[in-house]
């Protein structure tokens, strides 16, 4: 239950003891009262090192108190000048100032008013002297060996504890064993001594911690006379001295240690045992230390007196001696007297009673004075206690009851207070309260009032008390209202009424929504090793938010604030994540939302899951011939059940130590019946699996072995192998180890021509191969192979078809002619060879062809032999990816699984013309106001005889809509180039150029370019190797607004002129006339510089490398990582101009497809073969996949761009 009261927190109720008609409560320090002492010292040593002492005396009381002290019981002037007294306090301070010792004694603090005195218990100050060791002559000890002897120490007085050392003068202690010993007092003793005893520098050193004080005695000489004949002895006691007396008495008190030690000499060195006469010694606090000569024990209890025995005892005889222990106890209360508050009229009782031994005498006082002096009259007293009648408010006094023996005293203050008072609220008014839906409220009315006085509460809006089942008011006057609702929400009055008056204060309470939390996932399912994420989802009242605290814990122990140290386990507010769980993380998980006013808790069980334990104690039975009978118990499943067992066996001779699995049982089973082999030597082993994997193996179970037996199949995939003609190697799979049954495997192999009247050819082998020679080529045979061992044979094996050795074919297929389909593509048809010359397994016919010559210019092609084969039995193929306008030869051959027969006689034809490639490039050379000059490169296959071009162009402007399209055909092939007039002024055109022939044009290459303002012109120089008619320098035009870039063209090497060439394009669509020559600016000048000597630097280091004798590998990385930009200056270079900028126009696919011819060139050899494809050289050796036939020194080119740099005006 919990609430916020006004930032106070919780409020604790009062309890009230009722004695009579006295009521013990708090009263308030307005109402008059006797004193109270409230603070008092304990024992108080001075010690030398403080600077100051201070003996405290606090009260209260109404009236506020005065104080006196005494000393030994006499008065104590508090006006010495040597101590220092505190205002409105019986507290004063000694300095340490050299006098102390003159105040050393036992004080008593009185506290007093008009109406009582009130007295402190007796407070001890000690004033320790410096403890010193006499100084003192010690006269040398000499003893013969096996004497016993005592070194004493006689350590001087001081404040306790006191620590004693037996030490030599290089502070190494005197070892102790069962025949040295060190007392209580601090003597050492020797049983018997020996003459490794002689030292001159026993010193004895007395520790006193309290004090920070170590002092030493003077050193003890010690010498040992060897002796030739010592006496042995019988013990005889030396602690306790023997001269004591064979008994003794101990005192002990109540709670403390009581130690007994037992010392004597003899020789042989006597043993010490402790009894308890007439019981046993008490267990579990008692132990024996130095060598079981002390008897320590702890926490003494009245059951530990009794009489105690050492008994010290050797091979010659005993020494006992007897303690009678006594326990004894300082006095304590049982019934201590109470104050009490009482009103006129009324009557009480005080009641003193205490226990010690021995029993306490009680003694009392009032207002500290002997009982005698009572002022009085009508109490009576008697030894345990004091009853009063009719009191008056002139009673009013302290009364004191004290109860000691000779180990200690004890007093207590009684206050008897007569008051009569109107109550008197003590609770704050208009204190705000507040709680949550469902739990307690408690509203505070704490009071005092004498006589005494009722309580009640009500709601501020209504007359009537509060009444029902839900409201409580406690003897302290607070009202708590149960199981709250809403409705509870508003204030309260409390009303306090006794005879002499009434009072109220008012109460104002606030109900909160109560705090929700929910762990989320619930109840998980987590495989070890895995991650573990818990989240807790809080809900709680907005004004409670700020307090809101989350806490997580595992069965009831809280995890630290941020997990734990190795940072597996991560607290992060509302998350908890455990990383790499084990099974110690199973358990159940708390997440505790707590607020100022409320606190709740949501759990959820964590199971981890694992995989299994191993099975054990496997054990076979049922024991047969091919088969037994294994058994096991199940492991621990670790929180998911087991769905099956993997039973695995080990007797492979072939790999012996190799486990192999045998059989899976349902999880729900433990036993299974084990199907074997003959000739095995078993041994089994269980896994067992759940949902999270298996588990270890099991230990092995003992061996079993079965007997040997026949075979039971014979061998598998029987095949023919051959590689020479007439020949049939026969192979198998042999049997397994854990198939052969037993010893002697063999394989006996059988054999005849199919379907022949002939008695079966046979041998037997012991591997799984035989080769066998027949008369005629790729013959069918009947083969059978059986398996035999020395006890019998397999069952009836079954015959396959094998066929011996193959030839090549040795004939040739006919070609019956080439049919042309298109420039690229021909159908060849030939006739098939007789099935009697394929001597063996036909796998189908091969067509290889050759170009011979290019009808174009009549030029001889180098011969590139092309293949492609057609699987299986037909008479035709389709050869695709010719040259157009070209002549080929072309041969058929039959192949088998031996190889390839002999070629047909090569067949010649020829492939008609087709359509042109795509020009090599196209470019813009001249451009102004209304008219462009455009230059091009021929394609690299003409494929035909060229009858011309076909140009197209549009207007584009940058934007998706794009102008009409408009053609020009241009009839005299020679000619490169071609200039457009009437074209708009400082407009975007996009040019289509394609190359035409009498069966049609080819593919276009695009090129774009903008035409000018008013008196502006543009000249763009174009590679060198094309044929222009003017042939000038680029001219440098600048317009306002537009982009200007750069583009440096490599020229060839062997140009001295100049490295580079600069062409300067301009583009954009804000003209505001033409500007100076570029050429003449500053700036500009300056850049062509910089670029020259930039480039000339780059020249430099490439000639030195490559000077260095090394392989300046720069083409080499361009092919194998090609850069677009030097990729472009390369094509350039070479002259193999396209344009790669196209674009998705609208309209673009009607336009440029207008009145164009499909190409069908590309045609694709996998599309026309059906197996494979290779390339041969002339003599028929393979080069390589066929990638489509091109003429040597050809070079491909997918078009160019230029190196762009913004250049700024």
């Amino acid at each position: 239950m919990e609430m916020l009261l006004s930032g106070r927190g919780l409020i604790i109720s009062l309890i009230f003891f009722l004695l009579k008609f006295s009521t013990a409560t708090e009263i308030p320090l307005s109402v008059q009262q006797v004193p109270t002492i409230i603070k008092q010292s304990e024992v108080q040593v001075a010690f030398p090192f403080d600077e100051y002492f201070q003996i405290e005396c606090e009260a209260k009381g109404n009236p506020e108190p005065t104080f006196t002290w005494t000393k030994d019981d006499k008065p104590f002037d508090l006006s010495d000048p040597r101590i220092i007294v505190f205002n409105n306090s019986g507290t004063f301070k000694i300095p340490n100032e050299g006098h102390i010792s003159h105040f050393q004694g036992k004080y008593r603090c009185f506290a007093s008013n008009k109406l009582g005195v009130a007295m402190s218990e007796e407070i001890e100050f000690i004033v320790p002297n410096v403890p010193k060791f006499p100084k003192e002559k010690i006269d040398p000890l000499d003893v013969e060996e096996g004497d016993p002897i005592v070194l004493p120490c006689n350590p001087p007085k001081g404040l306790p504890p006191l620590h004693i050392y037996w030490m030599n003068i290089e502070l190494e202690h005197i070892k102790q064993d069962e025949r040295v010993y060190m007392s209580q007092k601090g003597d050492l003793y020797f049983a018997n001594v020996e003459e490794k005893d002689s030292r001159n520098d026993y010193c004895c050193f007395a520790a006193f911690p309290r004090l920070r004080t170590i002092v030493q005695k003077m050193p003890m000489k010690l010498t040992v006379n060897s002796s030739n004949s010592i006496k042995q002895r019988k013990p005889r006691m030396l602690l306790p001295p023997s001269e004591r007396g064979s008994e003794s008495s101990v005192t002990v008190l109540k709670g403390e240690t009581l130690l007994l030690e037992c010392f004597a000499e003899g020789l042989p060195t006597p043993q010490v045992e402790w009894n308890k006469m007439g019981g046993d010694l008490p267990k579990g606090t008692e132990t024996k230390e130095n060598f079981v000569k002390t008897l320590k024990i702890e926490n003494v209890s009245y059951q530990d007196k009794g009489n105690y025995r050492c008994t010290a005892s050797n091979f010659l005889g005993a020494a006992t001696h007897d303690f009678h222990v006594t326990v004894e106890e300082p006095p304590h209360w049982t019934k201590k007297p109470q104050s009490g508050v009482y009103s006129t009229g009324s009557s009480g009782i005080l009641l003193c009673e205490a226990e010690g031994q021995p029993e306490p005498k009680i003694k009392w006082r009032v207002n500290g004075s002997p009982v005698e002096k009572d002022p009085f009259a009508g109490d009576v007293f008697s030894p345990r206690e004091i009853s009063f009648t009719n009191l008056q408010p002139n009673h009013t006094a302290v009364y004191q009851c004290e109860a000691s023996n000779v180990h200690g005293t004890i007093l207590a203050n009684a206050n008897i207070d007569v008051v009569d008072v109107r109550p008197l609220i003590q609770t704050e008014d208009e204190e705000n309260y507040a709680t949550v839906v469902g739990h307690s409220a408690f509203l505070q009315c704490q009071f005092f009032a004498s006589p005494e006085a009722v309580v009640s509460w009500q709601k501020v809006e209504e007359v009537k008390p509060l009444e029902g089942r839900r409201y409580h008011i406690l003897e302290n006057g607070t009202l708590q209202i149960t199981r709250t609702t809403e409705d509870d929400a508003g204030s309260y009055s409390c009303w306090v009424e006794n005879a002499k008056g009434k009072t109220a204060v008012t109460a104002n309470l606030d109900i909160r929504d109560a705090t929700k939390v929910r762990v989320s996932p619930k109840h998980p399912r987590v495989p070890k090793s895995h991650t573990l994420e818990l989240h807790c989802e809080t809900k709680c009242d907005s004004h409670l938010k700020h307090s809101l605290k989350l806490s997580w814990s595992k069965n009831g122990e809280a995890f630290t604030m941020n997990g734990t140290e190795d940072g597996r386990i991560i607290t992060d507010g509302a998350n908890l994540t455990i990383s790499n769980v084990t099974l110690e993380d199973q358990g159940i998980y708390s997440c505790s939302a707590q607020t100022t006013l409320d606190s709740v808790t949501d759990t959820t069980q964590v199971t981890v899951l694992d995989v299994p334990d191993p099975p054990e104690n496997l054990h076979l039975s049922d024991r047969q011939n091919r088969s037994v009978r294994l058994t096991w118990e199940a492991g621990d499943d670790h929180n998911s059940n087991v769905s099956e067992y993997i039973v695995e066996f080990e007797g492979n001779k072939e790999e012996p130590g190799r486990w192999e699995e045998l059989t899976r049982v349902q999880g729900k089973e433990t036993t299974a019946m084990l199907s074997l082999a003959p000739y095995v030597r078993y041994q089994f082993r269980v896994l067992a699996v759940n949902e999270v994997g298996r588990s270890h193996p099991s230990r092995p179970s003992d061996h079993h072995e079965t007997p040997p037996a026949a075979p039971d199949k014979n061998p598998q995939n029987i095949r023919v192998q051959a590689s020479q003609p007439k020949e049939m190697i026969i192979k198998w799979e042999p049997l397994k180890s854990m198939e052969q049954n037993g010893p002697g495997l063999e394989y006996r192999v059988t054999w005849k021509p199919q379907g022949a009247p002939v008695e079966w050819e046979e041998e037997t082998v012991t591997n799984h191969t035989l080769r066998v020679m027949t008369p005629t080529v790729y013959a069918p045979y009947d083969v059978q192979v059986q398996a035999i061992n020395h006890l019998g044979s397999g069952p009836a094996p079954q015959s396959v078809i094998l066929y011996s050795g193959e030839d090549y074919p040795d004939t040739a297929p006919v070609i019956h002619g080439v049919d042309v389909i298109n420039s690229t593509l021909v159908k060849v048809s030939w006739s098939t060879i007789p099935k009697d010359r394929v001597h063996g397994h036909l796998k189908g016919y091969q067509i290889s062809w050759w170009k011979t010559k290019s009808l174009l210019d009549g030029r001889t092609h180098p011969k590139e032999v092309n293949i492609l084969r057609f699987s299986g039995q037909r008479n035709y193929g389709m050869v695709p990816s010719l040259d157009a306008f070209s002549e080929f030869h072309l041969t058929v051959l039959a192949y088998n699984s031996k190889g390839a027969g002999p070629e047909s006689e090569p067949y010649i034809f020829q492939t008609p013309e087709g359509v042109p490639d795509q020009p090599t490039f196209l470019k813009v050379i001249k451009v102004n106001k209304d008219t462009a000059t455009l230059s091009w490169g021929l394609p690299k296959k003409l494929n035909g005889n060229l009858t011309g071009y076909l140009l197209q162009y549009q207007i584009i402007n940058d934007t998706y809509e794009i102008g009409e399209l408009n053609d020009i055909n241009i009839t005299t092939p020679s000619k490169p180039s071609w200039s457009l007039s009437n074209l708009n002024a400082t407009t975007k055109y996009k040019f289509y150029l394609r190359a035409c022939t009498s069966k049609g044009c080819g593919k276009p290459i695009t090129e774009e370019s903008a035409t000018l303002g008013d008196g502006s012109e543009s000249i763009g120089k174009i590679q060198e190797g094309v044929n222009l008619t003017q042939k000038t320098h680029p001219v440098e035009v600048f317009e306002p607004g537009a982009e200007h870039i750069v583009r440096l063209l490599t020229k060839n090497w062997v140009d001295n002129n100049s490295i580079f060439e600069d062409v300067i394009e301009t583009r954009g669509r804000e003209y505001a006339g033409l500007y100076d020559d570029i050429s003449t600016q500053g700036w500009f000048i300056g850049l062509m510089c910089a670029i020259a000597l930039l480039t000339l630097i780059l020249l430099t280091i490439c000639f030195v490398k490559r000077n260095k004798g090394g392989k300046y590998s720069v083409k080499e990385k361009e092919d194998l990582h090609p850069d677009p930009e030097v990729q472009s200056v390369k094509d350039e270079t070479f002259g193999e101009y396209s344009d790669s900028d196209e674009k998705p126009l609208k309209g673009s696919l009607r336009s440029l497809n207008r009145e164009m011819q499909a190409t069908g060139s590309a045609d694709s050899l996998v599309e026309y073969g059906e197996g494979e494809h290779r390339l041969f050289n002339e003599d028929g050796s393979f080069i390589g996949a066929y990638a489509g036939a091109k003429e040597k020194g050809s070079v491909e080119s997918n078009g160019s761009s230029t190196a762009t740099f913004p250049l700024r005006a």
